[in-house]
């Protein structure tokens, strides 16, 4: 069979089997996730290049279903997909088990900490806590962090298979090509060598980023937890950065046992 008679033959299998309506619909959700504020039904018609009518019955159906939530006039994306996201089984295993560690990571530092997942040429976290005395760095639960030039996403590409390694930098370089290094496979292979990361921040004025990976029984790294330590120039005393690394590192291998991983 020719190349061309291929190309036609996919091409007319494809629109056999498209659904629009669905499409519409995602069309919908993934717009409103990119956007921070609320959305008339008009606004979210033109942003789609469609009539208000294309879009009104898909709307009613999600806000139906708890993914959008309709205010006065507007509407906005719900944490439905999040939640539905972490009731993936092995997502849910690894957030029950990293709570504790979590906790008592941060209690014993007195610094705040975080869990990341790769996915798309981004890390996102999925889940944090916060510096007990209320008073440090943290980020948000849901945020989306670069990969290339943060600590948990260099970790994250270090425990990795050569393909899938190669694989994730290219997605990563096609959100964010200003962070293109010549130096990052030799970079990764350090990490990898050391077992973690620990840098001063290249984003953020005054943090030291301290990575661990969580490891499966492959060595290969399913999540990143992360210190992002912050000096509190009030306080004497505090848990220093090779403190913070120690704590970190018992704390990322006992999660990564937990979860049926290295140890």
């Amino acid at each position: 069979m020719s190349e061309e008679l291929v190309a036609k033959t996919t091409d007319s299998e494809t629109k056999a089997y498209a659904a629009p309506a669905l499409e519409k619909g995602l069309d919908i959700l993934e717009m409103l996730c990119a956007t921070e504020q609320p959305l008339t039904q008009r606004e979210i018609a033109q942003r789609l290049g469609r009539s208000v009518g294309e879009v009104y019955r898909m709307i009613n159906c999600l806000v139906g279903r708890n993914y959008v939530s309709l205010l006065d006039d507007s509407y906005s994306i719900t944490t439905k997909l999040f939640e539905l996201a972490h009731m993936n089984p092995p997502t849910q295993r690894l957030l029950n088990e990293a709570r504790p560690i979590m906790h008592k990571l941060s209690n014993d530092l007195e610094q705040s900490c975080h869990l990341t997942l790769y996915g798309q040429g981004k890390q996102m976290v999925i889940a944090k806590v916060d510096v007990p005395s209320g008073m440090g760095f943290s980020v948000r639960v849901g945020a989306e962090l670069d990969v290339i030039v943060s600590a948990s996403g260099r970790v994250l590409l270090a425990f990795q298979d050569k393909g899938v390694r190669e694989i994730r930098i290219e997605e990563s370089l096609a959100r964010t090509p200003e962070y293109q290094d010549p130096q990052l496979d030799m970079v990764l292979e350090r990490i990898r060598s050391d077992g973690f990361e620990s840098a001063h921040s290249i984003q953020v004025r005054g943090l030291h980023a301290i990575s661990f990976p969580i490891l499966d029984v492959n060595n290969h790294a399913i999540a990143a937890l992360t210190v992002p330590y912050s000096e509190r120039i009030d306080q004497r005393g505090r848990k220093s950065i090779s403190d913070a690394q120690i704590s970190l590192g018992n704390a990322a291998k006992l999660l990564s046992s937990r979860v049926g991983g290295k140890q």
